[in-house]
């Protein structure tokens, strides 16, 4: 397991899975450990994954400083890693709540990304968010699955704060395009991957200034994927194509019937999206 170190002194974790060019691939949650990323979906047989374990998560240490936890902090791990793997530019792909970290790391060094991925991925660094309302709408969508009435009870009680370990563990359905098998063991993994604590800093007071983001990415020159799952809630296809707008080189991918993780819901088209965008296709 390669690993290098952070400006803080902290030893961080990344996986290589696969071969080719590198995509370095960091993880949401927030503050999850990479291993649920898994393969992407098989995109790690046309590209070499770096699936980067964030401080204090998976097989990364944890740092002296818990207020290192915070989102912005973190930005000078992923350029510590790019020059560790000795890359003039990299190829970044960001999962949900990683959104943020990437373009706060694209803000600061936009000269040395080349492509950015952000599949279902979070934009409050450039002051979007995700209501309530959106996610209650997305999951409403879903009123024809049979597990939908007590997982719509537990979903409204997870938004509004009232929820329980078991509200959490029900209404776990929303955040997959299809509730099978597959779904159901990539979900099991959640709580044992999770940083908690290191959550509850990552976007904490002072993690974002959108006005100064949005400036300094405004005339970036990097293509940009925006991949959204159609039945995600967080962001919902419409949010997902006010973030595209955000860039001067963005795709907007909506992924049929996918929710928050469409590697999972439908990997062969995943794969083809990613892989495709990636070739300049």
């Amino acid at each position: 397991m390669p690993t290098f170190t952070a400006p803080d002194g902290t030893r961080l974790a990344y996986h290589p899975v696969g071969d080719g060019e590198p995509l370095i691939c960091l993880p949401g949650g927030p503050m999850r450990a990479s291993a649920y990323l898994g393969d992407l979906g098989g995109l790690a047989k046309r590209r070499r994954l770096v699936l980067v374990d964030l401080r204090g998560t998976g097989d990364s240490g944890v740092p002296a400083d818990p207020a290192t936890y915070r989102c912005d902090r973190q930005v000078g791990d992923v350029e510590a890693l790019r020059v560790r793997l000795g890359l003039e530019r990299i190829d970044l792909l960001a999962h949900s709540a990683a959104g943020d970290l990437a373009l706060l790391y694209a803000a600061r060094h936009p000269r040395r990304v080349r492509t950015l991925t952000l599949v279902t991925g979070r934009a409050r660094a450039l002051g979007v968010d995700f209501t309530t309302e959106q996610r209650l709408e997305a999951a409403d969508l879903r009123a024809g699955e049979p597990w939908f009435a007590s997982a719509r009870e537990a979903f409204g009680r997870v938004w509004d704060g009232s929820a329980t370990d078991a509200d959490f563990d029900t209404a776990t359905p929303f955040f997959y395009g299809r509730w099978d098998a597959a779904a159901e063991a990539h979900a099991a993994g959640e709580v044992g991957q999770t940083n908690e604590a290191a959550a509850e800093v990552y976007a904490s007071a002072g993690a974002f200034d959108p006005e100064v983001a949005r400036a300094a990415l405004s005339g970036w020159d990097a293509r940009v994927l925006v991949l959204a799952g159609e039945r995600d809630g967080g962001p919902t296809p419409r949010v997902a194509a006010g973030i595209a707008e955000l860039f001067p080189h963005a795709q907007l991918v909506v992924q049929e019937g996918a929710g928050h993780f469409p590697w999972v819901d439908d990997p062969g088209r995943f794969t083809e999206t990613v892989d495709t965008f990636l070739g300049g296709g």
